[in-house]
């Protein structure tokens, strides 16, 4: 802050504009908040695992389909849907924050896949993910 003094010998206060260096701030925020909420609408939702030590392992109800349609969960054959439904109740009882895993060959028909994905749903069992084999862009064409 500086004082100037006029011809007639009153002083008046001269300082700096700072207007302009306002309004680029206010221009600069705009463009970052848009921005930031473009970067965050482009990623998919993930629901991904929390741990305090690295010890921890997450449990898993991992449920395979083949292309006939027989299902094996945790590797031992369940012989229909009302097994599977009860055997994920059970694991669901035993594990609040349970997640499950649905592996299933990809000639098998649509309906079937929901269908096994439906039953988990109903036994309490909320966080469902579908293993896949990774692959390289290149090859995802074929």
């Amino acid at each position: 802050m500086a004082l100037a003094t006029n011809n007639n010998g009153s002083s008046t206060f001269s300082g700096i504009n700072v207007t302009p260096l306002v309004d680029i701030m206010l221009v600069l925020l705009v463009i970052f908040m848009v921005t930031a909420r473009l970067i965050v609408s482009q990623t998919l939702p993930m629901d991904l695992p929390k741990a305090a030590t690295g010890g921890e392992q997450q449990i898993i109800f991992s449920v395979s389909v083949d292309t006939a349609g027989q299902m094996t969960v945790d590797s031992r054959k369940v012989k229909d849907d009302a097994e599977l439904f009860s055997l994920a109740r059970s694991a669901r009882a035993n594990n609040v924050d349970l997640r499950a895993v649905i592996h299933a060959d990809q000639s098998l028909s649509y309906g079937r896949v929901v269908r096994v994905m439906d039953l988990l749903k109903q036994s309490g069992i909320g966080k469902i993910a579908f293993g896949v084999t990774p692959t390289t862009p290149e090859t995802m064409s074929h």
